[in-house]
């Protein structure tokens, strides 16, 4: 019977021996016949089990166990051959991107098995593409081999062949991608336009990666030697160790470069992102023991990430209030740095859930960098409230005051309010229409439209006050056409002076403009009608009514409202201003007298 086994077994072995066949040498056992190939198998590992038989009979140095084991050599060396042809000839099949597309679809087709009635879930089942096809055949095989040759005490040579072509793919892949090895040193003296590219490039590379390059190659590891843990391993590791811990490294790199530029910050949450967001893959690609050194790597480069974002984070907040420009902007207008800031800030804004694991745990700011009077206000942090509502809060807060310093260069104190209602009213905007509003909730933003309020409150009567003082406190009651007269002129004369003040005033926002214009309207305008209505026929006949009434309670809320849209220049209207072509010819015909 061993005999027989022996013999069946140098039948096939025999026929498949290069060495001794020329067809052999030039033809393929497994593209041949797969039927053959099965056969092959069979008798090796029947072989196997002689050879196990003869030892334990200790007949060890018998012709037949000496015969066996030429045989199983001679075998061997095919099938290590086989092993080979398979995955060269398959290297655009079982590519990780195959490997892992054909893994993915098997698992839909398998989570969609309950719904074959439904034609297109069918169909798309049936659909199952030649590369497909062919991957799934190859794979078969190489379990086939890699199973017999482990079995027979060949795993070495089946291993060193897998490496082999394997880490090739995978350290070309890497190389496609774009990722090559970088010093620190090489990092830091790029250009941040380069370095910027590179970034976006490992952005795409890192999600390429992480879907099918590593993702396919543990797939197709772990089912080809699906019967040996240590080997899947072993392999799994050599072919892609190399190439993950170059992959999450180039982060790390990034992180600790002295670049400036405001887009840093937004390329590093980037890349923190793509990383934090593919952890649990990361964890369960690279759960061996031996490719800790990949996890490691990619969680230095979270640290080091992490740590560049505070750091810019305190650049930025140095960045605002280092500003030394004392350039008063024309007509109390949005200030630059209001605008970089909050730009900066919304945009930020948007990185809100992975700023939140950044500085969860970063202490709050000292609040002695700021002046005493910004410390016990409205504006004080909960310490039940989240990390980052608390430094998005700071940090506006920190702008807030460097504007109130910047405000006390108008000479005009109305002009400086003006200033801070405007800057704060664009703060706000910028908050309710971005992410900013969830972080800093409805009661920061309540409070701080109640402090634009207070500002406007505040701008009224320094802008306004000598033209209601120029009124009675009763315009109603009963006076001398004497005084009626002396009111109107003291009327006309302030009016005309806080108009043309006024005029060169601008307020950005459409909604605070038309609130200060109907706030000052409806005071004034009120109580100017109510003392012309009484005093008109007082100061005497229409030709005196002339000389000293100048405005019409009309004319003065036509006025109004012409205001703030900014100063008109070269005899030309500002693009923004909407003054009516009547009101200002009427201006120009009978110009405004001090």
């Amino acid at each position: 019977m061993i005999e027989q086994t022996i013999d069946a077994a140098a039948t096939i072995i025999m026929k498949w021996d290069a060495d001794t066949s020329a067809y052999a040498k030039v033809t393929s056992l497994f593209y041949e016949s797969k039927r053959e190939a099965l056969q092959f198998i069979r008798s090796v590992n029947e072989l196997q089990k002689t050879m196990h038989l003869l030892v334990s009979d200790q007949d060890s140095g018998s012709e037949k166990l000496v015969r066996a084991q030429i045989l199983m050599q001679t075998a061997m060396k095919r099938l290590q051959k086989e092993f080979y042809q398979i995955l060269s000839m398959n290297r655009a099949h079982l590519d990780p991107e195959s490997v892992s597309t054909r893994s993915s679809r098997t698992s839909a087709r398998s989570s969609t098995s309950d719904f074959d009635d439904d034609d297109e879930i069918r169909t798309a089942g049936d659909s199952i593409s030649e590369i497909e096809e062919v991957s799934s055949m190859a794979m078969s095989d190489l379990k086939l081999i890699a199973d017999c040759m482990i079995a027979s005490g060949y795993a070495k040579e089946c291993m060193h062949v897998y490496k082999t072509i394997r880490k090739s793919i995978i350290d070309e892949g890497v190389y496609k991608l774009g990722i090559e090895k970088l010093s620190s040193s090489q990092v830091n003296k790029m250009e941040w336009d380069v370095l910027d590219l590179k970034i976006k490039n490992w952005l795409e590379a890192e999600k390429i990666s992480m879907r099918t390059l590593f993702t396919g190659e543990r797939i197709l590891c772990d089912q080809v030697f699906a019967t040996s843990d240590l080997i899947k391993e072993s392999c799994f590791t050599e072919i892609s160790k190399e190439a993950a811990i170059l992959l999450f490294g180039f982060p790390e790199l990034v992180a600790k470069t002295k670049k400036s530029s405001p887009e840093k910050m937004f390329r590093v949450l980037d890349m923190y992102s793509a990383i934090s967001e593919d952890w649990k893959e990361i964890e369960t690609i690279f759960s061996f023991e031996s490719t800790s050194t990949v996890r490691l790597q990619a969680l230095d480069s979270l640290v080091r990430l992490s740590e560049s974002v505070r750091s810019l984070l305190m650049d930025f907040e140095s960045t605002i209030q280092k500003d030394s420009s004392k350039t008063m902007i024309p007509g109390g207008g949005l200030h630059p740095l209001t605008n970089s800031s909050m730009n900066y800030l919304t945009l930020l804004a948007d990185y809100s859930n992975i700023l939140t694991d950044i500085i969860s745990d970063w202490p709050p700011p000292a609040k002695s960098t700021l002046p005493a009077s910004f410390l016990f206000g409205p504006d004080s942090e909960d310490s039940t409230a989240p990390a980052i509502s608390v430094r998005f809060a700071w940090l506006i807060l920190v702008l807030l005051c460097k504007l109130d310093g910047k405000a006390k260069h108008y000479k005009d104190v109305s002009l400086s309010y003006l200033f801070l209602a405007n800057n704060l009213q664009h703060v706000i905007s910028r908050v309710r229409t971005s992410n900013l509003q969830y972080i800093l909730g409805e009661e920061w933003i309540t409070k701080h439209e109640a402090k634009v309020k207070q500002f406007t409150s505040n701008y009224e009567p320094l802008a306004w006050g000598e033209v209601f003082a120029s009124l009675p406190d009763n315009p109603t009651a009963p006076i001398t056409a004497g005084k009626a007269k002396d009111c109107f002129r003291k009327f006309n004369a302030s009016f005309e002076n806080a108009y043309w003040k006024q005029r060169s005033c601008i307020v950005p926002d459409s909604e605070l403009r038309e609130e200060i214009k109907a706030s000052i309207a409806t005071k004034l305008v009120t109580l100017y009608r109510d003392f012309y209505n009484t005093q008109i026929s007082t100061v005497g006949d229409e030709r005196s009514a002339r000389l000293f009434v100048r405005f019409s309670p009309e004319d003065i809320g036509n006025y109004l409202s012409d205001l703030f849209y900014g100063t008109v220049s070269s005899g030309s209207s500002s693009t923004s201003s909407s003054v009516s072509s009547h009101h200002r010819r009427k201006m120009l015909r009978s110009p405004l007298r001090v």
